[in-house]
């Protein structure tokens, strides 16, 4: 393949080179398969993994599309590659972060000693729309409020890893991992075993162990449920798909009763008790007796049995104030007070625009920085200021003088690259970043990898699926010379 054998990562940080023609040493095996393809090969390949996901059903809603809802997630079939010692500081880098959150979380609805020491503004918290003061005074099964995280993780043009933000409502993604290996590793089969790459398809049966951890003690055999939305979530393959890994029922909300004092699911014999629910639902939408009244995806009255202790679920209510973008950037310091360490992986530098000098720059540099709403998610509430016009900006800044604690902002980094294939024959470089997923449980769980999202858009920085993004396989390598 003549174009990448001539590909240039240019000014930007390459997963695949360290420079024009010169493959980064884990990823040798991989660029010289790609090279001594014939004519045609890579773009058979990739149609065969198109049709292979689309047989599997391998899909997402995108809401508000006049040309329909439902839309195979685009996929590129060359792999990201992440070495050995790079992934030691992720997961290390991962394990401290999820840790300090949790202590964060416990904290904050208890004691709030982390308010008292004013290591963080009490307002931010109370002010925040994820805050849940229904939850004050409440300590969760076994202390653990984040069982499920995906942090999103990027690289700078030095290759140094920074986390972006948190994702610890309802993180998604992770079925298109273990799918993406799977079809990767038929399409470069003697390659991937060649380059000794970590698996990643353990994860179902972790999350089902994290799930039964959570149960209450007085059954050994806890029936456990993944509780979705319904098939018009955007995320709805991917609540199916793990339900059906982990050999567990998937329900909706119209599918759970509470009755004397514990939940239960209608079946067909009757009614069963449920232990452990994995949610995939905001708790907005929980319980329409505590949260949104209006909600006809919750299940009235469950709030009542999980603080009785008599359901666990997974996450935790309430974890939405540690996915707040403003909290966010207290993470360092939150990973300081709670564990006296300094992070491993650091934040993006951050502009609170609540704080008046920060507001007074973000406002006088809109045009150079990332501006993102504290609570939205999916690349939605956010303005990239470089490849906005001038209209799009002046409406931003109208938006963060009406309403300042909704946003924060960063500076615009320029996202490493992968070479991805974008026609027949013809590579060029896309910007990418990384979602590994944590498990919480009786130990902390970093899947090897993650989700790593591709801005397919020439030029982009935006990787979500729901605007235009798509994703790539990443392997990580067990040999430490990597």
């Amino acid at each position: 393949m003549e174009s990448l054998k001539n590909y240039d990562p240019g000014d930007f940080y390459d997963e695949l080179f360290k420079a024009p023609g010169v493959p980064r040493s884990g990823s040798k095996l991989l660029i010289d398969k790609l090279i001594s393809m014939p004519p045609g090969e890579l773009e058979m390949r990739q149609k065969a993994a198109e049709a292979l996901l689309l047989k599997m059903g391998i899909t997402f809603n995108v809401y508000g599309r006049e040309e329909g809802t439902e839309k195979i997630f685009p996929f590129d079939i060359i792999p990201r590659i992440v070495g050995y010692k790079d992934w030691e500081i992720i997961e290390s880098g991962l394990r401290q972060r999820i840790y300090a959150l949790n202590c964060f979380l416990q904290d904050i609805y208890n004691e709030k000693k982390i308010l008292k020491d004013k290591i963080i503004p009490e307002d931010y918290i109370y002010s925040s729309k994820t805050y849940r003061k229904e939850l004050e005074g409440f300590t969760p099964p076994k202390g653990i409020w984040c069982h499920v995280t995906g942090t999103d993780l990027i690289r700078d043009n030095n290759g140094d890893f920074f986390v972006l933000e948190d994702n610890l409502r309802c993180p998604s993604g992770v079925s298109y991992v273990l799918e993406n290996r799977q079809v990767l590793k038929r399409s470069f089969s003697q390659v991937f075993e060649d380059s000794s790459v970590r698996p990643v398809d353990e994860y179902p049966d972790r999350l089902l162990a994290a799930l039964r951890h959570l149960a209450p003690g007085t059954t050994d055999t806890p029936c456990i449920g993944v509780l979705t939305p319904g098939i018009y979530n955007s995320a709805y393959f991917e609540h199916s798909f793990l339900s059906q890994q982990m050999g567990v029922e998937l329900v909706e909300g119209q599918d759970l009763v509470v009755q004397d004092g514990f939940v239960h699911m209608l079946t067909t014999k009757g009614l069963q008790r449920v232990d452990v629910l994995y949610r995939r639902l905001d708790d907005d939408f929980l319980d329409p007796l505590v949260f949104r009244p209006d909600s006809m995806l919750g299940v009235p009255g469950i709030m009542e049995v999980y603080k009785k202790g008599n359901i666990a679920l997974a996450n935790a209510p309430g974890t939405g104030i540690a996915d707040d973008k403003v909290i966010y950037a207290f993470v360092p310091q939150i990973i300081k007070y709670y564990m006296d360490e300094d992070p491993i992986l650091s934040n993006v530098p951050t502009y609170i625009c609540d704080d008046k000098k920060s507001r007074d720059y973000v406002l006088d540099h809109l045009d150079e920085l990332v501006v993102k709403a504290a609570n939205e998610s999916g690349g939605y509430g956010m303005l990239i200021g470089p490849h906005a016009t001038e209209a799009e900006r002046l409406e931003f800044a109208e938006k963060i003088k009406d309403e300042p604690r909704n946003y924060m902002a960063q500076p615009t980094i320029s996202l490493s690259r992968v070479p991805t294939l974008i026609g027949p024959e013809q590579v060029e470089g896309r910007h990418v970043d990384l979602r590994p997923y944590v498990l919480f449980s009786d130990d902390i769980y970093v899947q090897p990898g993650g989700l790593t999202r591709v801005a397919l858009k020439k030029g982009s920085l935006v990787v979500n699926s729901s605007q235009g993004g798509g994703s790539k396989d990443t392997w990580v390598l067990k040999n430490p010379e990597n």
